[in-house]
């Protein structure tokens, strides 16, 4: 992770005041900063000192294997609140997909905050179960038999989280979503360009999804 310290030895980060609602009751002043493609925003095992919340852009957060191989176990949209944890050091990495712009807010203040006021303190617990509801809905999708299903169940996930639940931009490489779903980025394309021949979609190009049947989509992803 970079350095968050006030000053570095170029000058002053790159980092700008920015006022951070992480949930009613719980407004706080935070720093937001910029991440290029890519690079890391914090690395599993560093203490979590801060929550971080994306303005703009995506981030993935990651964990490897014992065998070394990369796992996605989230990814984070404009508005999604991420980083928080119950104990003091980070469980994954998190990175940005794309150039992003992050909030970060400093943790020990989110705590004293929330010993002080019972909705800033429900606040929190909203967001470590939100959190919980993320990682169950990605076993869920990862107890998918096949590519088919494990692929649909991501595109309406997404769908669902974007303002246009008919077209959706896709931040992450098709290597991004093979590692989220477990697959291989040929086992992916496969399954996108069996979608296309069935009209359930369309790809304008490789990083936007048209949904043109939503409901052979849910059929798919229920098979």
């Amino acid at each position: 992770m970079r350095d968050l310290g006030i000053e570095t030895s170029g000058g002053p980060a790159h980092r700008v005041s920015d006022s951070i609602a992480l949930g009613p009751g719980l407004v706080l002043q935070g720093t937001r900063m910029h991440f290029r493609r890519n690079e890391e925003v914090f690395g599993e095992g560093e203490a979590a000192e801060y929550v971080y919340r994306v303005v703009s852009g995506a981030v993935r957060t990651i964990r490897f294997s014992s065998d070394g191989r990369r796992q996605i176990l989230n990814f984070y949209l404009p508005g999604d609140i991420f980083g928080l944890e119950c104990g003091g050091q980070h469980t994954l990495s998190a990175e940005a997909v794309a150039d992003a712009e992050i909030s970060l807010v400093r943790r020990s203040l989110i705590d004293t905050i929330a010993t002080q006021d019972g909705s800033a303190a429900r606040a929190v617990i909203t967001m470590m179960q939100r959190q919980l509801q993320n990682a169950q809905e990605h076993a869920l999708v990862l107890g998918r038999k096949g590519a088919g299903e494990r692929v649909a169940a991501f595109l309406l996930q997404l769908a669902d989280r974007v303002t246009s639940q008919c077209e959706i931009d896709l931040p992450m490489s098709r290597a991004d979503i093979a590692d989220y779903l477990a697959l291989t980025i040929e086992t992916v394309s496969r399954a996108f360009t069996q979608m296309e021949r069935d009209k359930t979609i369309s790809l304008p190009s490789s990083r936007h999804v048209v949904v043109r049947d939503r409901c052979a989509l849910e059929l798919l992803e229920a098979a």
